[in-house]
């Protein structure tokens, strides 16, 4: 048995995180070569646990080692986007031993395995990755780890399964935990096991990632307890006390009933939460914690050091030399080449209808007299990952592709995971954000990309209103009334967006630069120390367990 089959760290926790816990979560973005992530939620998970390792803290995670991990994102022959699912295999996880059952429908012996990411391997808490890739399983249960957010109801059922009952016996293998904490509502399956073997609510924490109803997951309560997913069959009462409406059971509702306290991801996150739930009975509070990002992965020494030394002339030669090793990347994919004299514009993140990837082209007339100017050149690339059966998200990263073959100013890449994260985060000049306000929960890719002294232009949404001042740190869309119809939303978006480019955004970049230096300075000082995880870390164990 390997020595991580007892709770483990290799250092003796500090006083102040002396309570154990584990943290369940769906994903974990940790280092590039450990594809277990699909984005967002990953990222802030991955920060959190090297944060944890950073101050010492008591915690572990507990996450699932996805066998083909979310997809590799390649292109078809005409470039368009392809899904590419292949095994993955890391020579750098360790067997712990630890092998639990769970029961799922009508097998009552799936095997889950324990794997450990040791802490020295890329500087986090151990996090312990559960496959039911094993030997004993049959082929059907083998398959439940294959693919993260699998698209096949009963077997996504299964993987919350898998992490949330299977996790916790993991967890009381290694000792059990004073406090388990549900990254999101996938887990859920963990709060009703442990509570029937005694542990209460005091015991329970949840975040919350989600502010729209119809993104929080939902199933049919009576088909839940056919599958095991309480972790026995409950009665015909105890279903209807849990269920919300029409039979359906809210993971999200449920996991707030289920916590002693519970966490929006931002301030603003956490206002739409208390209104979206405050009509359910018995929901924990949900209070404030903003999402953050490790300030020592992601952001760049020397870049830091010119902020430290408020140095131009080093903050410009490296921005330069980023630039053109995001550019090699550009080239490589695209075979054009951008050049790093030139205002370079990223929108990079996950591609969902909200967050509006093709803003730019609502106008095309438009942007295309922005893209076509020679008293202020602009480059823009875009990346993401839509999810792989998302039709819709898809044919906007096709239709960026194709318009991007006729402007040689204008970048479609693939393969946005950690790796290529860091190259435009540390390449680009402006950071594009704009969901629909009240949409997006806290976005955090702003946070890296402002660290490395690239501006943010954003909508007023996550958690930009606790960073922004406007024209000073970054440049904000303005505000507009989220309650009107998302097409005049979208019109009277792009067309602040564009007056923004035209009129602030370009011409300060190429006619002031000093100005727009001091923007960028502002902006890595007001995102350090205050949106790093080392403070959301502390603040977890301080406000939440």
């Amino acid at each position: 048995m390997s020595e991580y089959s007892t709770w483990h760290h290799p250092y003796q926790p500090k006083k102040e995180y002396k309570k154990r816990v584990a943290y369940f979560s769906m994903e974990f973005a940790i280092d590039q070569i450990l594809k277990i992530y699909s984005g967002g939620l990953g990222f802030l998970a991955g920060s959190h646990m090297r944060s944890a390792f950073d101050l010492q803290q008591n915690l572990i995670g507990i996450g699932i080692l996805w066998k083909y991990g979310y997809y590799d994102q390649t292109r078809n022959q005409d470039q368009m986007l392809h899904a590419s699912f292949i095994e993955k295999s890391y020579n750098f996880l360790e067997d712990t031993g630890i092998e639990v059952e769970v029961s799922i429908l009508d097998n009552p012996h799936v095997l889950v395995r324990a794997y450990v990411l040791k802490p020295e391997i890329f500087g986090s808490v151990p996090i312990y990755l559960l496959s039911t890739d094993v030997e004993g399983n049959d082929h059907l249960s083998r398959t439940i780890t294959d693919r993260l957010y699998d698209a096949n109801e009963l077997t996504r059922i299964s993987q919350s399964m898998v992490l949330g009952i299977g996790g916790a016996k993991v967890v009381e293998k290694l000792g059990g935990a004073d406090i388990y904490h549900l990254n999101e509502g996938h887990g859920l399956p963990a709060f009703y096991y442990l509570k029937d073997k005694g542990l209460t609510r005091d015991h329970f924490v949840f975040t919350t990632h989600t502010p729209e109803k119809a993104g929080n997951e939902e199933r049919e309560g009576r088909f839940l307890n056919e599958m095991g997913f309480f972790g026995r069959e409950l009665s015909g009462e105890e279903l209807g006390e849990m269920t919300v409406s029409d039979d359906q059971l809210s993971y999200t509702v449920a996991a707030l009933r289920l916590s002693k306290k519970s966490n929006a991801v931002s301030k603003l996150h956490a206002r739409v939460s208390q209104t979206m739930w405050e009509d359910y009975e018995d929901i924990s509070e949900i209070i404030p914690i903003t999402n953050a990002q490790h300030q020592a992965y992601w952001q760049g020494p020397l870049l830091k050091k010119a902020w430290e030394n408020r140095d131009p002339e080093l903050f410009r030669k490296r921005k330069k030399e980023l630039k053109e090793a995001l550019f090699t990347q550009v080239g490589d994919q695209t075979g054009k080449i951008f050049d790093p004299e030139v205002l370079t514009i990223v929108w990079a993140r996950r591609f969902a209808g909200y967050k509006r990837a093709d803003l730019l082209l609502y106008d095309k007339d438009r942007f295309e007299s922005i893209l076509a100017s020679t008293k202020y050149p602009v480059q823009i690339i875009w990346a993401g990952k839509p999810y792989p059966l998302d039709n819709s998200a898809i044919k906007t990263f096709n239709h960026l592709v194709h318009f991007s073959r006729h402007h040689s100013n204008c970048a479609v890449l693939v393969g946005y995971e950690m790796a290529l994260s860091r190259y435009l985060k540390t390449g680009s000049d402006v950071w594009l954000n704009n969901p629909r306000i009240t949409r997006e929960a806290s976005g955090t890719s702003g946070m890296t990309a402002a660290m490395n002294g690239s501006v943010n232009v954003s909508t007023f949404d996550g958690w930009i209103p606790e960073f922004a001042e406007d024209g000073k740190n970054c440049f904000i869309i303005p505000e507009i009334d989220h309650n009107l119809p998302v097409e005049e939303q979208d019109r009277m978006d792009a067309q602040h967006l564009y007056e923004i480019l035209e009129s602030k955004i370009l011409p300060t970049y190429y006619d002031k630069p000093d100005e727009w230096l001091n923007i960028a300075f502002n902006a890595m000082d007001g995102v350090i120390p205050e949106f790093t995880s080392r403070r959301m870390a502390k603040e977890y164990y301080e406000l939440l367990y």
